[in-house]
């Protein structure tokens, strides 16, 4: 007979281990020696004992389902429930409960874990369908689109919550991306209206610009061209393309005008500096006419410079009233000395002027004696009030006796 710590063979060639519940037999052997029977046993107890030790590191370092973990730790269990082994079988017992305790351990943080990530999860396609029904109101038609594209990735990023709580969300953010893909399809179909109506009207103010092209009306024209630009920015923009080559066709018919309106203004401009220089030098000319001592010579000379002055034309418009002003100054000068001739030539004129003074001075004289009358009488307020009167009679006396002077004495 032949034993070890944990097993014997008895004489029989039956095998049996020590377990805390007493021998159990393990098997029979009938080949060889006790010892090799012994080693045999130990060999499959070993081999029990490296499984259950793989088992172990799978379950502290893999994923593996708790299912899969029970199941592998059963089918160990049953082989050491078996005793085809010898060796310390309880311990392997102890360690197998051990690991249904971790299993069942891990399955259970790994329930909290899948029940937390399921709540975040289910804040985030909520916080995504909050987000995309506020972008479904949006106006911002390209950025607002490339967010909602790139919700549509996080969402599918995110995992699934159950059936219904995911449903319900889905739906509420696929309508939020049709409402807004909706809004936004009507938005451009309008801007295509709109741009469409712009190009007929920019189409007929082209018409119009290229038919002013070649007029010789330059003042009308170019303010008609002023309207037609107006008239261009209130149509707001065609597409692309027409909007390009309608304004290069208005642009170029503007352009042929001003181009030509230009150089002949540029011809006006030249003759127009010639005409002022001219008008210059008959104004000195004219100048030289004052002070007028010989109304009659006065008179042929200036008629002679205004005859030479309104043969030239136009002169530029900011140097008109300067030069014209000069001209204008030596036709007054004349024209006041003419009037001062007549006033000392006529005779009607100097006898009612004359008449005039006569009569002030009479009544000048009558108040004085009035007055020298009520001071006399002692009648001051009397005196005092013809005295304001005779102030008023006497400046008017002043001034008759200075226009009797223009007429010579």
């Amino acid at each position: 007979m032949s034993s070890d710590p944990w097993g014997r063979v008895d004489e029989t060639g039956t095998v049996y281990v020590r377990t805390a519940e007493g021998e159990v037999v393990v098997g029979s052997w009938q080949a060889g020696s006790p010892e090799e029977a012994l080693a045999y046993f130990e060999r499959k107890y070993e081999g029990l004992v490296v499984e259950i030790g793989l088992l172990e590191r799978r379950v502290r370092t893999t994923d593996l389902s708790a299912k899969d973990a029970q199941t592998a730790i059963g089918h160990l269990r049953s082989q050491v429930d078996e005793h085809h082994a010898v060796g310390d079988l309880d311990a392997l017992r102890g360690r197998l409960d051990k690991l249904v305790q971790t299993v069942e351990s891990r399955r259970e943080e790994r329930k909290v874990q899948k029940a937390k990530q399921t709540d975040e999860a289910k804040h985030a396609k909520e916080a995504l369908v909050a987000e995309a029904e506020e972008l479904a109101q949006s106006e911002q038609w390209r950025s607002a689109g490339e967010r909602l594209r790139a919700l549509v990735d996080t969402w599918k990023g995110l995992p699934r919550l159950d059936r219904k709580s995911d449903d319900e969300l889905w739906h509420r953010f696929s309508h939020a991306r049709s409402a807004f893909s909706k809004r936004r399809k009507a938005h451009f179909a309008s801007l295509d209206a709109q741009r469409e109506d712009a190009r007929k009207v920019k189409e007929k103010l082209v018409v119009e610009a290229e038919a002013l092209s070649g007029s010789t009306d330059w003042g009308t024209t170019a303010a008609r061209y002023r309207d037609l630009m107006a008239d261009w920015k209130a149509a707001g923009r065609a597409q692309r393309e027409a909007e390009d080559e309608l304004w290069n066709r208005f642009r170029g018919a503007q352009d042929v005008f001003f181009a030509a309106r230009s150089e002949v203004f540029a011809e006006r401009d030249a003759e127009q500096t010639e005409n002022l220089k001219l008008k210059e030098e008959l104004a000195v000319e004219a100048e030289k006419i004052l002070p007028v001592t010989d109304l009659k010579a006065a008179r042929a000379a200036f008629r002679s410079v205004n005859e030479r002055w309104e043969a030239i034309g136009h002169v530029p418009r900011d140097a008109r009233p300067k030069v014209e002003g000069r001209m204008h100054a030596v036709e007054r000068a004349i024209q006041e000395a003419e009037e001062a001739d007549w006033r000392r030539t006529n005779p009607e004129a100097r006898a009612r002027a004359a008449g005039l003074t006569g009569q002030l001075q009479d009544a000048v004289d009558k108040l004085q004696k009035q007055i020298d009358a009520a001071r006399a009488a002692g009648n001051d307020a009397k005196a005092d009030k013809l005295g304001r009167e005779l102030e008023g009679r006497q400046a008017l006396l002043d001034q008759a006796l200075k226009g009797l002077e223009e007429f010579g004495g």
